[in-house]
This record gives C-alpha cells, sequence and structure tokens, in this order.
C-alpha cells in the first residue's frame, strides 16, 4: 500500500508537531520528579489535547471525536512519539476502552462512555491481571454474581496502571464458574468509587507509584454494567488485547528512534576505558548499529499494521509479533546504555547523564516484557495462532 501522505495530511503532520513542540517538555518525568505533581501536569495535557483536537481524532462526531480517518490517528501517534510525549493517563481509556466499545459496545454505552473519556472527563484503569492469574489471564478468579438486578463483585485485582487516578474500571469477573476455562468470564465496567473497592498503590523501583492493588469485596454495579454477552467477556477482552498489543503501541518507534539519537549524541563525547569516545569503539558502535537496525525493522512491523487497518482489514494474533519485538530490543538497546555510560549509570536527576533519563527509562523497560502478556505468552500466541505450532 502506498503510505505517502497527501497534502493536507502533511500539513496535519505540521500543525501536530507545532503543536507538540509548544506543548511537550523535554524528557519530562526528569523535569517533574514529584511523582504526584507529574500525574496532575499529566491530567493537564488531557485536557490540552482535547481543546486542541487531538482526543478521539478517528472517533465519530456523534461520541465527542474529531471524525477524521485513522491516517490522521497515526500520524499524531508518530508525531507524540517523535517529540517525546510521556504515556498518557487516560492512555487505558483512549486507547483500550474506546475502541472496544466503538468495535463491540452498545449505542447507549458508546454515547455515555466514550464523550467523557476523550475530555479527560473520565479516566480508566483496566482490572484484568490478578496475582494467580497474570500471564494466563484466562485464570481469573474475580466472582461476579447476579443478585436481583445488580452484579455482586469479590476479588482482587494487580498490577492496575494508574488505578488510583481513575474514575472507571473495565473489569474480567468469572460469572459462571462451571464453564470451560476461557468462557464464563464476563466484561464489566464498574466505577471506582463504588463502595466495596479499595485501591492501594505499588511503590515501584523507578520511585513511581503507577501500578496498583484494587480488592472487591461485595462491590454493587447495575445489571446492565456488561460490555457484549453475559459469559463470553473473553472475546471482548482478546478485541481489547489487539488494541494493546498492536495500535496503541505505534508510537513506540519515534519515541525509541529519539532515544538511539539521544545516546548517539551523547556518545560523541562520552568516554570509555582506553580513553576514547564510545563512537571510536567498535564493540559500541557495532551494538548502536545493530539497534538502528531493530529500529528500521520495528518502522516497518509498524507500518504493516497501518496498512492493514487502513485497508480495514482484521488485525489478529500477527500484533504479538510487533508487541514482543519492540518490548524485547527496547530492553536490549536499555542495556546497552547501561553499559555504556558504566558506573555513571547509577547516577540519577541532577547527577545523572541527562538528567538520570536512561537508568530510569531501563527499569522502566523491564515492564515492557511483561505487561500486555509477557514475552513468553506472546510466543506461544505467535507458535500456535500466527504459525498454526500444536500448544
Amino acid at each position: 500500500m502506498d503510505l505517502r501522505l497527501t497534502k493536507e495530511q502533511e500539513e496535519y503532520r505540521m500543525q501536530a508537531r507545532e503543536w507538540l513542540q509548544k506543548n511537550i517538555k523535554p524528557n519530562w518525568r526528569q523535569q517533574v520528579r514529584d511523582y504526584r505533581q507529574y500525574i496532575e501536569e499529566l491530567k493537564e495535557l488531557e485536557y490540552k489535547l482535547y481543546e486542541a483536537g487531538y482526543n478521539g481524532i478517528y472517533v465519530p462526531k456523534e461520541y465527542g471525536g474529531q471524525g477524521l480517518t485513522y491516517m490522521e490517528e497515526i500520524i499524531f501517534r508518530w508525531e507524540a512519539g517523535r517529540a517525546g510525549m510521556p504515556r498518557n493517563v487516560n492512555q487505558i481509556g483512549k486507547g483500550l476502552l474506546v475502541p472496544t466499545l466503538l468495535s463491540v459496545g452498545t449505542e447507549e454505552q458508546k454515547k455515555r462512555f466514550i464523550p467523557k473519556v476523550l475530555s479527560g472527563e473520565e479516566i480508566w484503569c483496566q482490572g484484568y491481571s490478578e496475582p494467580g492469574a497474570g500471564s494466563d489471564l484466562a485464570a481469573v478468579s474475580t466472582r461476579a454474581v447476579l443478585d436481583g438486578d445488580e452484579w455482586v463483585i469479590n476479588g482482587q485485582k494487580i498490577w492496575t496502571s494508574y488505578g488510583a487516578e481513575a474514575h472507571w474500571c473495565f473489569v474480567l469477573a468469572r460469572t459462571d464458574p462451571d464453564a470451560p476455562k476461557h468462557k464464563g468470564i464476563t466484561y464489566f465496567l464498574v466505577p471506582m468509587n463504588a463502595p466495596g473497592i479499595t485501591v492501594r498503590p505499588l511503590k515501584q523501583m523507578t520511585t513511581d507509584a503507577e501500578f496498583c492493588e484494587v480488592f472487591f469485596e461485595n462491590v454493587r454495579i447495575p445489571k446492565d454494567s456488561v460490555v457484549g454477552n453475559v459469559n463470553e467477556g473473553w472475546y471482548v477482552a482478546n478485541n481489547t488485547l489487539g488494541f494493546e498489543r498492536g495500535t496503541i503501541t505505534l508510537k513506540m518507534q519515534p519515541l525509541f528512534e529519539r532515544s538511539f539519537y539521544e545516546v548517539l549524541q551523547m556518545s560523541k563525547e562520552l568516554k570509555v576505558p582506553g580513553g576514547h569516545t564510545v563512537l571510536e569503539d567498535t564493540h559500541y558502535r557495532q551494538r548502536l548499529a545493530d539497534h538502528f537496525l531493530d529500529i528500521a525493522v520495528l518502522r516497518y512491523h509498524g507500518l504493516q499494521l497501518v496498512s492493514k487497518l487502513l485497508n480495514d482489514e482484521k488485525v489478529g494474533a500477527e500484533v504479538s509479533l510487533h508487541k514482543l519485538f519492540y518490548s524485547e530490543i527496547y530492553q536490549r538497546f536499555m542495556e546497552t546504555v547501561m553499559d555504556l555510560q558504566g558506573s555513571r549509570s547509577t547516577y540519577w536527576w541532577e547527577s545523572g547523564l541527562e538528567q538520570g533519563k536512561f537508568p530510569f527509562e531501563y527499569l522502566e523497560s523491564r515492564a515492557d516484557t511483561i505487561h500486555s502478556g509477557t514475552s513468553e505468552i506472546q510466543r506461544n500466541i505467535i507458535a500456535e495462532r500466527v504459525l498454526g505450532m500444536p500448544r
């Protein structure tokens, strides 16, 4: 497919680039070190994005979006990665819930929830993983029992990004304990202020507290708080996972490329044992060349995904290739950066190179091979569903 931009799309790209340059702080997390202040600034960014018309770019106008094509959405994601825009505090709402509702939600659900996600009025989190059901998501033990006109939910979720900020959560719960493992699961929309919900933020090694535990104790929600059909939530959940592993990662390549060129610039002056610079060292030069090739391959992975989206083709299990590749190569790249920084890689903030950006990213990169399905799970999906290999 010819992915060259039209004149109008090129103008859109330049307008988006200009807006991002004015509104995105370089190395934002390093500039705003207090985590709570950082979160508040990300919330403000959500409103700015909405007011500028950069939330819900492809979403129909009747649901609060801009009504443009998915190409404009892709252009903005690419430019956002290029500008180093941090992960949105409502990324789960915009990137996962909205496309899921557009795909399988009712008309009432689309009109009720999507506009408030796009405006930043309601922040969402994802209630999937549990202490005993992380990689094996179908093993969820959180239960929902119908009591008259209400569902009663009991259980625990973990790895709940932005759970402490969220107003709503989409939750997977088992509604038929006697059904086969991948059956009897239902996809619920749950308000986080419902009585019986307890949120406990988890302090991470990056000093952030983005991830949370969420406990449900006799939480009551209306009977119609279901997306799709009762006991068929696994189908809806896989729709969401497709967006999480595929389209939501499109900005990773330009973000990765930005970090690469920052490291390359730093390497012109950074000395390694022996007194010469990183770029004069054959070992590190070769490793950096390998990472450059990884970025090029990742770009073509992304373009293949974009081509399918623009041709209205079904995006299936092959998105696991994209997720596996970007998370693995980014982790390897961060390991190289730690090596070439040597003992300086242990310094953060004022004492660290680039204000300690790369040690922070190195620690964050560990999460990339865990969230949205671990690398091991992605390999199983690729083997079974893409290559047709036996379980």
